[in-house]
Formats: C-alpha cells, structure tokens, sequence
C-alpha cells in the first residue's frame, strides 16, 4: 500500500503540470523524471508524508483525535522536510512547531485534494462507521468542506472495498453508491487540476479501466495535471486488490531516493496495517 503509494507519488512528481510533450516522450516507466518546478528527483511528495502520517497513527492505535493527527502531520514534516506541499500549506509547516499552532493556524475551508490523498491507509478499518468518522476527522483538519470531506471518504473506502474483498473491482462504483458517495465522474479523460472532485474522479476513472499497477501508473501520468495525486490514489487503491497485477518496474524501487523514510520502512508499516486486516478479518 504506502510501498506502491511512494513508488507511485515519485513517478508521477516528475510530470506534474508538465508540458504534455514532456509527458509524451518520457512517460514509460523507464526511469524517474526530474520535478519541473523543485527539481527533485526520486523523492516523493506530501501524498505520501502524509499517507505515513496516518498509517503511523493507525498501527500505534493512538486517539484519533484532531490534536493527535495535526501534531503528526507536523512531526512527520521536521523530521523530515520536503517540498511537493502546496505553498501556502508548506510555509504554515515551516512556520509552527505542534499540532495544536496548526489548527489554530490554518483555514481549513480547502476543495482541494489533500485529505483525499492521504487517505489510502484509512482502508484497513473494519467498521465503516469508524472508518467515515476517521476520515471526516483527518479531512476536516485542512478540508473542511463537503467535497473535502467526501473525497476523503471515498478513498477510504475504496481502500477498504479491495482489503477486505467485498467485491470485483468492476463493482467498486455501485458499492461507493450504496455507502452515499457516488458523484464522482468515472469517465475523467482530461488534465487534473488541485480540486479533489477532479483527482478522485481521474484516480477512479483510470483504476477501473486497467488490472495492473503499471499500465495503471502510466494512464494516471497520461492524463497530465495534478500527476503525483493522481497517482498516488489510484496505485495505492490498486495495491488493495488481490485482482490487481503488482507489475511495477523494478528499477523504480531500487532508484527511489528515500534513504530514511524509504521503501524499506514503508515496506515495515504495510506489513503492520496489512497485520491488522488480516485480524480484524478473521473475527
């Protein structure tokens, strides 16, 4: 899950608001891509800091509460700080020191697609219930607003339809429906822009057209815009189903650039949220 989001989040950093030329040429899997604008290369972005975040409360079995998660979005940013945030988002985090200067800092009336793509860890929840009350919490601490919080919702539990195999991924629409989240645009074909109904419609759209993580990576890319988010989302979902070829390149693992928080410690956290699936599954 984290170890395909990461992957995912790389790749995609490196054509995000590119130039659909650029896109064309190099989007083959072949290598990593230097970012356009922070010149980064093989290092992901706040999708997946924030995806670690969450899942590090999740396996602690900390209080879900606001104070808990803005204090670890906080120290998962100065322990290791990176760019990829938006910028108004990036200076608040340079600029507070805990969770609480955070939610007394910032104004969380965002459309934007931050809650929802951090969301994928959300999955591994048993209960729907605590699963959409988990998720409308972590949203509303940045994107208080109706399509941030269903877009949080949503990828939860799409995360979640795939972990505990309710069902082909074909059926993944009509079981978001029957959950009361269903308008999203399943047939996205254009650029993405930051707006949360724009990346989880994209995210979705290109889930259910392929059934393996690589040619899924590269239709997420392909639709240019927002590619990291996208990304992100779609692959992290993906990684959920059983149904869906894990196929990512090799050499996409061995050249990510992450030796502290890399895929061997988000190889260690999936493990620890997989862990819980699999008990909570067979109670």
């Amino acid at each position: 899950m984290l170890y395909e989001i990461a992957i995912a989040d790389v790749y995609g950093a490196g054509f995000e608001f590119a130039a659909t030329e650029v896109i064309a040429q190099h989007n083959d899997l072949s290598c990593y891509v230097p970012h356009q604008l922070y010149g980064m290369l093989g290092n992901y972005t706040d999708d997946t800091q924030m995806s670690l975040a969450l899942a590090e409360l999740l396996v602690a079995d900390a209080e879900w509460t606001a104070l808990n998660i803005a204090d670890k979005f906080v120290k998962c940013f100065k322990r290791d700080p990176r760019q990829g945030y938006s910028k108004g988002f990036y200076a608040v985090l340079q600029q507070v020191e805990n969770g609480q200067q955070l939610l007394t800092t910032l104004r969380a009336h965002s459309t934007r697609n931050g809650a929802a793509m951090r969301a994928v860890p959300l999955g591994i929840i048993a209960s729907k219930h605590q699963l959409l009350t988990y998720a409308k919490q972590q949203a509303a601490i940045t994107h208080n607003t109706p399509t941030g919080i269903a877009s949080s919702c949503t990828v939860a539990l799409a995360a979640h339809f795939g972990l505990y195999q309710l069902g082909e991924i074909s059926q993944l629409p009509a079981f978001l429906q029957s959950e009361g989240f269903a308008d999203w645009n399943y047939n996205w074909q254009q650029a993405v822009t930051v707006e949360a109904f724009d990346t989880v419609s994209a995210a979705l759209s290109c889930l259910l057209r392929h059934d393996n993580l690589a040619d899924l990576l590269q239709s997420c890319v392909a639709l240019s815009g927002d590619t990291d988010s996208v990304a992100a989302i779609a692959v992290g979902i993906a990684s959920c189903f059983t149904s869906y070829r894990k196929n990512l390149p090799e050499h996409l693992k061995q050249t990510l650039n992450e030796p502290q928080y890399g895929l061997a410690y988000l190889a260690e956290l999936d493990k620890q949220l997989l862990a819980k699936v699999s008990s909570l599954a067979s109670m």
